[in-house]
């Protein structure tokens, strides 16, 4: 049985003399089940290892025994049940987006969800810029400890000013550790929110992308019930309606499931997001500010140490006072 769109083109229903339904319906959903004829049927040869290059050609009467279900049978009717369902969800996803279908809301669980999605996508972005700058003071680092091996060198050669170069020294080989430090320690950060941004927040989003999956065939099964239910009741529609009402409700059980451990999920989810983020938060400001203080005690410390050790010959007279 096919239900179509209660909205949009006018669709009408007719039965042939071979019992087959056939469907007057605007263009988009005539090209949409045409499509989806096509994908059921190829997916029906590839089951029963069918060469679909050439079609199989049958000639007579075939006579199909229903006590002895062979596995192609089986297989017929598992394809058979997935296209149907298959198309179910398709036609609803589509109307969705048309703006033609009702939709299923959970007010409570699905603002929480577009509220994890923003963060995932912020908590992503923090943790490139952190990443970015951890590599760009690994780098700086490098560089100070270069510079501070240069500042020793000319200090051994430079005797007249070998006070002044080695204090600049000894101050970029300091910075240079310092810096090594706190780039370790961005990273370490960084490590943890890709853990919490790529594994633990992403797992939550495909739980999620199965919950609106779920929840599309959900509504699908729901709109056909309510469609047989504005129908006539007689001896040909109440079997229907009998079978999309226990349709009905096996998808409305499944998707109540989905939908309750999802929602304990996200809760969970977010307890632990509070927790993870206050520790490596402190961690990271700790870093940032153990840095910046050693580093400015060490730079007081050498600056005194350079004052006590001034260099003897700026007090001696200049060659011009002498002459």
């Amino acid at each position: 049985t096919f239900h179509h769109f209660s909205s949009g083109g006018s669709s009408q229903k007719t039965l042939s003399k071979t019992g087959a339904v056939q469907v007057e319906t605007d263009a988009d959903e005539e090209m949409f089940r045409e499509n989806m004829s096509g994908i059921s049927m190829l997916l029906f040869y590839t089951e029963l290892n069918w060469d679909i290059s050439t079609p199989p050609q049958f000639t007579g009467t075939v006579v199909i025994l229903g006590s002895n279900k062979t596995p192609a049978s089986e297989k017929f009717q598992r394809v058979r049940k997935w296209s149907i369902t298959k198309y179910k969800c398709t036609r609803q996803a589509l109307s969705e987006k048309l703006g033609r279908g009702s939709k299923t809301v959970d007010l409570e669980l699905e603002p929480r969800l577009e509220l994890l999605k923003d963060d995932r996508q912020r908590y992503d972005h923090m943790t490139k810029l952190a990443q970015s700058l951890a590599n760009q003071l690994a780098q700086f680092s490098v560089t100070q400890k270069s510079l501070g091996e240069a500042f020793t060198e000319l200090s051994s050669k430079s005797p007249e000013l070998y006070v002044e170069f080695g204090v600049n020294a000894e101050a970029q080989k300091y910075l240079s550790k310092s810096t090594e430090t706190l780039s370790a320690a961005i990273g370490a950060f960084t490590a943890d929110m890709n853990t919490l941004v790529n594994k633990t927040i992403e797992d939550t989003m495909i739980n999620a992308k199965q919950y609106e999956a779920i929840r599309i065939e959900y509504d699908a099964y729901r709109v056909d019930l309510e469609e047989l239910n504005m129908e006539p009741r007689d001896t040909n529609t109440l079997p229907k309606f009998e079978d999309a009402q226990k349709n009905f409700q096996i998808q409305r059980d499944r998707y109540q499931k989905v939908r309750d451990d999802l929602s304990v999920k996200v809760k969970l989810l977010e307890e632990n997001r509070v927790k993870v983020l206050h520790n490596h938060l402190w961690l990271l400001h700790s870093a940032v500010a153990a840095d910046s203080i050693s580093s400015h005690s060490f730079l007081e410390q050498n600056m005194r140490r350079a004052e006590s050790l001034k260099n003897p010959r700026l007090d001696s007279s200049s060659w011009l006072e002498e002459s």
